[in-house]
């Protein structure tokens, strides 16, 4: 590999054909959306409405130490909640009472219901809209599923952002909302690169604080850097926004691509937009180049999890050489994913849904060099000797835009660098 641009695009997989399945899926909660978004909105609480298990997965999740005061907690349905004997609604408005008068930092308060048939039975869009009137303006709560029944686990993310557009003030100013929650560094750096073409009010969603309020209006044009803000996008059309279609700010490629979107609507000259990326292109390039060579030449199977599959495999084929042999999807949405199968180049399987079983039969016949899985099918590929990289990885660490390129390429390197370690001490 070398530092040099991605090879033009050759075919692409927008028309390919795709094969859906559907049966027994691998699916992690999208109650983990919650240890991501909690740090992010310094003013956010999430109270999830379910059970024990939903308050270990939480606590197991954020490595949460019994000194840490988070901002996150789990209202427990006991049993006399699930035999009916209490009022499900009270029991919820005295635990609120509580929370809110021991945490008075509190502005944005977020019910998120989980998926006993018991929390599924209560109207907590009824109790959201109800304790907004007993607690504003110095509250705002909103509710959202995070089920895993029917979503993979980063749609507890979409579901979120898209509970709060409906609420967010009107504006006919025009504006750039950047959809998605990224780590602070991350944000930072994006920003900077805006200021530096001249892009001015800019503002981000979710944002840090309920006082740096995000407003939508029929001027607000929008970017997403996450592939899985389904809902969120739909919601923020519906406010008449208009939606920037581009490839997600992965690697140097889709970085580059996703702000000359923002700069040509904009208006930002070639000569600024060439003056303000070259630098941070180059290192991108040099960083993917240089923690590429384990991945050149090699193949790559992705098991439908993260819904950041159509990204990654654009970013792995075009800038690290590798060859996909499959890509699947939990949810395949043609105006985000669009533009990166543009890219990517023809060949690989591309799947949607998942019926495990068969997924695991294909992937054993082709013997990828490398799979991209969830956490429970990880370790039995490993076993049967097939170098894995964990889906949920991705999503936690910092991987968007220029200086974490190269960081992306090695998170798949490592596993291969560290089969060939091993074979090598084997031997």
């Amino acid at each position: 590999m070398n530092d040099l641009a991605p090879p033009p695009v050759t075919g692409g997989c927008r028309s390919a054909p795709v094969l859906k399945q559907r049966g027994q899926r691998e699916v992690f909660c999208g109650l983990t959306g919650i240890i991501w978004l909690h740090r992010k909105m310094q003013d956010a609480f999430f109270l999830v409405v379910g059970s024990r298990t939903c308050a270990h997965l939480l606590q197991s999740a954020a490595g949460v130490m019994i000194f840490a005061e988070p901002r996150f907690g789990t209202a427990i349905l006991e049993e006399s909640d699930l035999a009916g004997l209490n009022d499900a609604h009270a029991e919820l408005d005295r635990e609120v009472e509580t929370l809110l008068s021991r945490r008075p930092d509190i502005r944005q308060l977020f019910l998120v219901g989980s998926c006993p048939s018991e929390v599924i039975k209560l109207d907590l869009n009824r109790a959201a809209e109800r304790l907004t009137q007993a607690y504003a303006p110095k509250v705002r709560v909103l509710e959202y599923s995070g089920s895993g029944i029917e979503t993979t686990f980063t749609q507890g993310e979409d579901a979120c952002l898209a509970a709060m557009v409906p609420v967010l003030p009107k504006t006919d100013a025009r504006n750039l909302v950047v959809v998605g929650a990224l780590p602070d560094v991350v944000e930072d750096q994006m920003l900077g690169l805006l200021d530096g073409l001249g892009i001015k009010n800019v503002q981000v969603l979710p944002a840090r604080t309920i006082d740096a309020d995000v407003q939508i209006g029929p001027n607000t044009v929008f970017a997403l850097t996450q592939p899985f803000l389904g809902e969120t996008h739909a919601a923020l059309v519906r406010r008449g926004a208009r939606h920037l279609t581009a490839p997600f700010p992965l690697g140097e490629e889709g970085t580059t691509a996703w702000l000359a979107a923002i700069a040509a609507e904009f208006g930002v000259s070639d000569d600024l937009f060439e003056q303000t990326t070259e630098a941070p292109r180059r290192r991108a390039r040099q960083a993917v180049a240089q923690a590429a060579e384990a991945l050149d030449g090699k193949s790559v199977f992705f098991f439908p999890d993260s819904q950041l599959e159509i990204p990654l495999a654009r970013f792995l084929t075009r800038e690290c050489g590798m060859s996909a042999i499959e890509v699947g999807m939990p949810y395949i949405h043609d105006a985000l994913h669009g533009p990166d199968l543009d890219l990517l180049p023809a060949g690989p399987q591309i799947s949607e849904g998942q019926d495990v079983d068969l997924q695991l039969d294909r992937c054993r016949e082709a013997r990828p060099d490398l799979t991209v899985c969830g956490l429970g099918l990880a370790n039995p590929l490993e076993a049967e000797g097939l170098s894995t990289k964990w889906a949920i990885e991705l999503v936690f660490t910092p991987v968007h835009f220029y200086e974490q390129a190269g960081d992306l390429a090695s998170l798949f390197a490592r596993p291969l660098r560290r089969k060939s370690i091993l074979g090598v001490a084997a031997e």
